[in-house]
């Protein structure tokens, strides 16, 4: 197996020597990462000084600390993931995730992790694509269905009950995109996210199968959480939000796989910035009481807004605060415990309940989408 050794010189340069020598790979070059203790100026080492992995099928990572930090590994750890290659040291490895072949105009709407804003943007880009195209949109979630499972009409009230009652999430993602982006929407399962937004089990492949049948023009994957669709897609979109550290572990691989970067609530060099405003589906009589799964600006709603949770995640939290509330509509977001906590004490209160999405706010961001579009998609 061809390899590329990083190495640095706080080694001797016989140290290195013996152990390409030793390791069981067929060295084509090195790459000097730092040091300079023990390496003399112009020191051979029978292998050629490289700036990248040139013809090499895995990086073998011969340096240490100070050389080479625990940061400055992930670093290279996601450069050599990017070229699609295996990057080993001497007590790790990391393999960069498969992605099978998808035969149809794709864009991943992916994030540097759990409510970043990325299924705001999933849904505000379907519904942009939805103007030209026929879309279909696969979501992958941690609670979605056993089989892919697709909406060709966006979901009811009672029929979100009803699947609560039988046990189900009735708050996944995919029913989320299909309520608010109003095109056809396949839910699909994952189980586990590696470092590198590999899954451990999915049916999201089935999914994708299940996404041609449909003919569309376009396709978009709806990521979860850090966790990368498994789908060699044609696009990405990577979504950063704020306190992620956008440089730390491997988020500089999901940079250097994405085609476009959009930092919401947060500034970041070279991203699209962008902001998330809340958006009724419908009018909000009374006394209104507001459930989101994040910070929740309210001053716009022309309503009267007696409280806001941001509990949606913490189901003990929110059982608290419905015991003390009193208004008469509850606006909340599909997400957590919305229907079986939220939605049936406004049914055991014969209270309203309205849904609400999230606009996306930004200024070129719709421009910088349209223009991500696989020529081969249909007009």
């Amino acid at each position: 197996m061809r390899a590329v050794a990083l190495i640095d010189g706080d080694h001797t340069p016989d140290v290195v020597r013996a152990a390409l020598a030793e390791l069981p790979y067929e060295f084509v070059g090195v790459i000097l990462v730092g040091g300079s203790e023990k390496l003399r100026p112009g020191e051979l080492l029978g292998l050629p000084f490289l700036e990248g992995f040139g013809e090499a099928e895995i990086v073998v990572d011969l340096a240490d600390d100070p050389a080479l930090s625990p940061a400055g590994r992930f670093a290279w750890a996601s450069r050599a993931l990017a070229a699609g290659l295996t990057y080993l040291g001497a007590d790790f490895r990391f393999d960069p995730p498969t992605f099978a072949e998808f035969d149809a105009p794709s864009i991943a709407v992916i994030g540097t992790g759990k409510r970043v804003g990325k299924t705001a943007l999933s849904v505000h880009l379907a519904r942009l694509l939805a103007l030209q195209h026929e879309v279909v949109v696969v979501c992958m979630g941690r609670g979605g269905p056993t089989e892919p499972e697709l909406l060709a009409a966006p979901p009811a009230l009672a029929e979100l009950l009803s699947s609560s009652q039988a046990g189900m999430h009735a708050a996944s993602d995919y029913l989320e995109v299909a309520l608010l982006a109003g095109v056809p929407t396949i839910g699909c399962r994952r189980a586990g996210g590696g470092l590198a937004g590999g899954v451990f089990v999915s049916n999201v492949g089935a999914g994708a199968r299940l996404a041609l049948a449909q003919r569309p023009d376009v396709v978009v994957f709806d990521a979860s959480g850090a966790a990368i669709p498994p789908i060699a897609v044609d696009r990405r979109v990577l979504v950063v939000g704020p306190g992620h550290d956008f440089g730390s572990y491997l988020n500089d691989y999901r940079r250097m796989i994405s085609d476009l970067v959009v930092s919401v609530g947060c500034e970041l060099e070279g991203a699209i910035p962008a902001t998330l405003r809340l958006a009724p589906l419908g009018p909000l009589p009374g006394r209104v009481a507001v459930f989101s799964a994040g910070g929740t600006d309210v001053s716009h709603l022309e309503a009267d807004v007696v409280h806001v949770s941001t509990s949606l995640g913490d189901r003990a939290t929110l059982l608290r605060e419905l015991r003390a509330l009193r208004a008469d509509t509850y606006l909340t977001e599909l997400k957590g415990a919305a229907i079986d906590v939220v939605a049936e004490d406004a049914l055991a209160r014969g209270r309203e309940i309205v849904f609400a999405g999230n606009d996306v706010i930004s200024e070129g961001l719709d421009e910088a989408l349209l223009a991500l579009v696989p020529e081969t998609a249909r007009l």
